[in-house]
């Protein structure tokens, strides 16, 4: 079936990739009506930058790369912020789809195509298609570093390890986490490290990250504030003392007394099982390859063929793991990246399945495509009650009026930038003097909700307009 697919469509497959990519990702866009939540702070602090210099970005968030990198083509273009966001990563995408194929492609005979229908159709990255993320700059340099890094362990190099390096500094302006290739590449070369070939791979790989710590700290580029907040996340003490914390809440809650030793070992391995239950349910119909025995053949065939991305998947479920500890929480953006470094794995157990039941090529084929489909196409309603709650609010307040927002995002449409704002929660437990000083309170609730009801009555508040979407999702705006 692959081959007359291919004789159809006559097309390389990392140009079908990059190319359908590029077109899941204008479907995906073209039934978006309001951006996501991180995207209108990214896109506020980037009008900012151009009303009042490169500064502001600093004062608003600590690690605004994206932010600048979107006001900079804004102002090279002239494109509108938003068009300028989806432009990087419509092509962000479109590269990691590209590259993934490729090392695909190169070290896995015959999966060219198969590689291809996995990248384009996995839902862990795919459904994510009509938001603007910092996540698109941080795979696609994380991905090209591991390209080039295959190359590099091929035939070695100054030139080709200082272009993963590039690659690694690249990624960490989108997301620093991406630093954690460089000790997946170290470890890759553990075993040659008793030869000179491996001390001098070792040398070429860490020379530029050595030199650059340095530079980065007398220079304060390095984010001082986001550096400490990883290794609060990350440092072991921390880890430890939090998860100490989670074993005896689970002992004090769940278990008898008797059993309470064996809390800690419950809790591990239930964190355990929950990151790998995100991967696998992020997998879509890919997870169920690996219900065939035969299919963890390719285990074997990944970790000898492509060592530094198996590396890579084992050390970031590593980090997930303790950042699940640390948050108690691992969204799907985050994990989706595990899906990333796992597709030749993927195309491996596909085309393990695909030899032993030829019989079920063809409607695993049709799944994936509906499925790819389903990614980027939504029946659900839109947020159109958003825009208008932004439009009253631009033609009946003030700029100078002290509002609260549920979602900023409607103070973004309403042209009153992006302000940071207490949850809810925090708000029902603010002092009085506070709530006294918001003129109107813009929350996005049910139709009917007894405890924000009951939180009027209290404060001596009133609906004065509502906005519903054809779901009847609302959004209130309340004043006295």
């Amino acid at each position: 079936m692959i081959d007359r697919i291919r004789r159809l469509l006559r097309i390389p497959p990392v140009t079908l990739a990059f190319v359908g990519s590029l077109l899941l990702h204008l479907v995906a866009i073209s039934g978006t009506v309001i951006v996501n939540r991180d995207a209108a702070l990214y896109l506020h602090i980037a009008r900012q930058v151009v009303e009042l210099g490169p500064g502001a970005a600093q004062a608003q968030f600590d690690w605004p790369w994206f932010s600048l990198l979107i006001a900079g083509t804004h102002s090279l273009l002239r494109l509108p912020f938003e068009t300028a966001a989806y432009l990087w990563c419509v092509l962000f995408m479109a590269g990691t789809s590209a590259l993934l194929v490729s090392i695909c492609q190169r070290y896995v005979a015959g999966s060219g195509y198969w590689a291809c229908l996995v990248v384009l159709s996995i839902p862990a990255f795919n459904q994510l298609r009509d938001d603007i993320l910092r996540e698109y700059g941080f795979w696609f340099f994380c991905v090209l570093a591991l390209w080039l890094a295959l190359q590099w362990f091929e035939q070695r190099g100054w030139w080709r390890a200082g272009l993963i390096q590039l690659a690694i500094v690249l990624a960490a302006l989108f997301r620093l986490e991406a630093v954690f290739l460089v000790p997946v590449f170290v470890l890759c070369l553990l075993p040659e490290l008793n030869t000179r070939r491996g001390w001098l791979g070792l040398v070429q790989l860490i020379a530029v990250p050595l030199a650059a710590v340095p530079v980065l700290a007398l220079s304060g580029l390095a984010g001082e504030a986001r550096v400490t907040y990883y290794w609060s996340l990350l440092g072991p003490q921390a880890v430890l003392q939090r998860f100490d914390v989670i074993a005896r809440g689970f002992a004090e809650v769940a278990l008898q007394k008797h059993a309470a030793d064996d809390a800690r070992r419950i809790v591990f391995f239930g964190l355990l099982f929950s990151v790998l239950a995100k991967f696998f349910a992020v997998s879509g119909p890919f997870a169920l390859l690996f219900l065939n025995p035969a299919s963890w053949s390719a285990v074997g065939d990944y970790w000898r063929k492509l060592r530094p991305l198996a590396v890579a998947w084992l050390l970031y479920f590593c980090i997930l793991l303790l950042f699940l500890v640390q948050q108690g929480f691992v969204n799907g953006r985050y994990a989706g990246f595990l899906n990333l470094l796992a597709i030749p794995l993927f195309a491996m157990a596909l085309l393990v399945s695909v030899k032993r039941f030829p019989r079920w090529t063809k409607p695993f084929v049709v799944l994936a495509a509906i499925v790819m489909l389903t990614n980027v196409v939504s029946l659900a309603a839109r947020k159109t009650h958003y825009l208008e709650a932004s439009a009253w609010l631009s033609q009946n307040t003030q700029p100078s009026d002290f509002i609260y927002y549920d979602d900023s995002r409607i103070a973004y449409y309403a042209g009153r930038g992006y302000p940071m704002m207490p949850t809810r929660e925090d708000l029902v437990a603010a002092p009085p003097e506070f709530l006294q000083r918001i003129r109107y309170f813009v929350i996005a609730a049910r139709k009917d909700d007894p405890l924000l009801e009951h939180w009027l009555a209290e404060q001596g508040k009133r609906v004065l307009i509502r906005f519903a979407n054809r779901k009847g999702e609302t959004v209130l705006i309340i004043g006295d």
